[in-house]
């Protein structure tokens, strides 16, 4: 029995971390769960999985402690919160879903802690990634993936050396757009949010559909894998039946398939190296018939060559291309923004940036919070 946190737990991811902890019964211990808002669905989830704590905005604070009653529940608040759920010494595993750079400083706290991350927030590894690798060395502490094209990566590698890779081929089902000729200018938020094989969070939607989130993958990759950005490929693929490819230095070339569906890369994560039974709808290839591959579109989506770019130049340039891209998200869906205008924005505060080399943790915060308080 291993005691885990689960951070963001009333979003996406952590609705089907809890289906995949209830298919492993007797496995794990939920001690920790946390959420931003979201105080209604965080105290339903507690009566029913009984952790020691619960976190929430401290705004919420005493709605969630009316509607927990007389339970022995303890509710944390905030960041301190987060910090204790990562640092507790008697927590083996954090899932870490929160969704934003709100998400990195708990993943800092449970590399500083010597904890088994399993890792859905991006931004941690596309804002610090070279930080929180120097971490995990000095105490132990291991990431895996559990977002699908990196889990798909760590499962083809199934046990060889990082040396081994010739290439890595991201899959991408290219969005709700990949099938647009024209400008995507005039694009709704409602045809934004539309994705056609997975069902994400708002901001996860909208970094799909303005392809920033491959951009994201192939950063996360170079980091978890020890690669150069020119080591990685995308490609789209609609049907979403490859997850992502390794191409070794023989010519090899290892795929890993399944239905789009979060459970598998979660529970491969939570098991990891062993693989435990779950009953999931099985890909039927003779349904599946044919799989199409073709190259994005760099001018429609120039998000990913604005990524590659922030990688290649590094320091504290992925640090804005997170953070902008963030915010310029959020005031899209706020309907403040036209859609081309996030990654528009993004490229005009990378260009105006003075690029810290070889940041510290802490510097990272400063850019962070710097961008927040002048553009949010």
């Amino acid at each position: 029995m291993k005691n885990l946190s689960i951070l963001g737990a009333t979003g996406s991811i952590g609705d089907s971390t809890l289906k995949v902890l209830d298919n492993l019964k007797g496995h794990f211990k939920i001690m920790y769960m946390s959420a931003n808002n979201n105080y209604k669905k965080l105290a339903d989830l507690a009566k029913k999985y009984d952790p020691e704590y619960v976190i929430i905005d401290k705004v919420f604070y005493k709605d969630l402690k009316e509607l927990l009653g007389s339970t022995k529940i303890k509710v944390l608040t905030n960041e301190d919160g987060l910090i204790q759920a990562t640092s507790d010494p008697r927590v083996q595993v954090v899932v870490n879903a929160i969704v934003g750079s709100f998400g990195l400083r708990p993943t800092i706290t449970a590399a500083e802690h010597g904890k088994v991350i399993a890792l859905a927030n991006k931004e941690s590894l596309v804002m610090a990634g070279e930080n929180v690798n120097k971490l995990m060395k000095k105490t132990g502490a291991k990431i895996l993936p559990i977002d699908s094209e990196h889990s798909a990566i760590l499962q083809s590698l199934n046990g060889e050396e990082f040396s081994t890779i010739h290439r890595i081929i991201l899959t991408a089902s290219g969005g709700p757009f990949r099938d647009r000729k024209d400008s995507l200018e005039n694009v709704t938020i409602a045809d934004a949010l539309a994705h056609p094989n997975w069902s994400m969070g708002d901001k996860i939607s909208i970094d799909s559909a303005t392809m920033m989130n491959k951009g994201f993958e192939l950063i996360e990759a170079v980091h978890l894998f020890d690669l150069k950005p020119k080591q990685i490929d995308i490609i789209i693929h609609p049907e979403s039946a490859i997850h992502s490819m390794v191409e070794y230095i023989d010519g090899s070339v290892i795929a890993q398939l399944g239905l789009p569906n979060m459970m598998l890369p979660i529970q491969y994560a939570l098991t990891y190296p062993e693989r435990k039974k779950m009953d999931l709808p099985r890909l039927n290839f003779h349904k599946l018939g044919t799989m199409n591959f073709y190259e994005p579109d760099r001018k429609l989506f120039p998000a990913i060559d604005v990524a590659i770019a922030a990688i290649n130049e590094g320091g504290t340039v992925p640090v804005v291309l997170n953070t902008v891209n963030e915010i310029m998200v959020y005031k899209f869906l706020q309907g403040k923004i036209k859609f081309t205008e996030i990654v528009e924005n993004v490229e005009k505060e990378i260009s105006k940036h003075k690029k810290i080399i070889n940041p510290t943790i802490d510097q990272i915060f400063e850019v962070n919070d710097e961008i927040w308080k002048r553009l949010h």
